[in-house]
């Protein structure tokens, strides 16, 4: 009988995060299947920069916003970037770097829950700040940061994160995400 894939059945954006650092050979496992991501014609169009130096990592955690606080515990964070004609752009303004990364993104997610990591993608952080400040490209959209840590201990966390990292994990029902044959969908 088929089942769920594992690593996405257990990945949830948990927040509680050691600092213990993140062996090399686990990043490069990560970092490899994430490039293993399907992309249009195959051109590959993410840019991973992995932060681990403990300067870097300070200058990046200046720019998460104030509820990513918890961040502050990763001992590495990947900055993920693209930028439209590194992929298809397509009739109808597809351009599909975005969606492509997005693909390697998680596929990174699947094997850092694999290899026993939260891995916890945000959008909360000064984008255009922390571009410049990392030295990527001005014509390069960074889209997300992707904090990675061991499981650890709550204390920066708010009350409502803590209440998030112990409640059940939430989905839509497909019902309301899925319909066959025509469009069904209001709003």
């Amino acid at each position: 009988m088929s089942t769920l894939v594992p690593e996405l059945e257990k990945r949830r954006a948990r927040r509680a995060l050691s600092d213990k650092p993140i062996p090399t050979d686990v990043l490069e496992r990560i970092l490899h299947t994430a490039t293993l991501a399907p992309s249009c014609f195959n051109n590959q169009p993410w840019r991973f920069l992995v932060v681990k130096d403990p300067q870097k990592l300070d200058l990046v955690k200046k720019h998460l916003s104030p509820n990513n606080r918890w961040a502050t515990a990763s001992p590495c964070i990947i900055l993920v970037a693209t930028k439209a004609p590194l992929d298809c752009q397509l009739e109808g303004g597809r351009d599909y770097a975005l969606f492509d990364t997005g693909m390697a993104v998680m596929a990174l997610q699947a094997q850092a829950v694999r290899e026993g990591l939260y891995v916890h993608p945000i959008a909360g952080y000064k984008a255009v700040e922390l571009r410049k400040a990392m030295g990527i490209p001005e014509d390069y959209v960074l889209i997300t940061l992707v904090i990675l840590g061991y499981p650890g201990s709550d204390t920066l966390l708010n009350d409502k994160q803590k209440e998030l990292e112990r409640s059940e994990r939430e989905r839509k029902p497909l019902a309301e995400v899925v319909c066959y044959d025509s469009w069904q969908f209001v709003g």
